[in-house]
């Protein structure tokens, strides 16, 4: 792409931000060229996050019924799914989807929970706990 026709659609999800983005100069040289967005980039952004707090209030839902475990919200809530959660605490996602189920959740060792936790970014109390919403009318956290 041409310098002069990297997007600046000042896209909403940069929040005033710039992505920096290879084109070539007039002279035909790659250099790093500041963008303020892309509308179809910014579409697609937010169809993305759009999902993510569907499945998150989905999963709240799931939890607030007893059918699954705070963590299966608290993944969903921090934009993540099985692989990733998986991945970031380094164990098979098997075992991770078997700590959703609540009665095995309950009885995971704090070592277990702390690596959850640290994967999610929150306090293990938090992880043990789904946070006070209401899905109905403020979709999740």
């Amino acid at each position: 792409m041409e310098a002069n026709k990297v997007p600046q659609d000042q896209s909403s999800t940069y929040a005033n931000n710039a992505k920096a983005l290879y084109a070539t100069s007039e002279s035909g040289e790659y250099g790093v060229v500041a963008s303020s967005g892309w509308e179809a980039e910014e579409l697609v952004t937010k169809q993305a996050l759009n999902e993510f707090e569907r499945q998150a209030i989905a999963a709240y839902k799931l939890v607030e019924s007893g059918e699954k475990s705070p963590l299966y919200y608290h993944m969903y809530a921090r934009r993540m799914d099985l692989m990733v959660l998986a991945q970031s605490v380094g164990w098979f996602q098997w075992r991770v989807k078997r700590h959703m189920k609540p009665t095995v959740f309950a009885k995971l060792p704090i070592k277990k929970l702390n690596a959850y936790s640290e994967a999610l970014g929150i306090s293990v109390e938090q992880l043990s706990t789904l946070p006070e919403l209401n899905v109905e009318e403020n979709g999740h956290e």
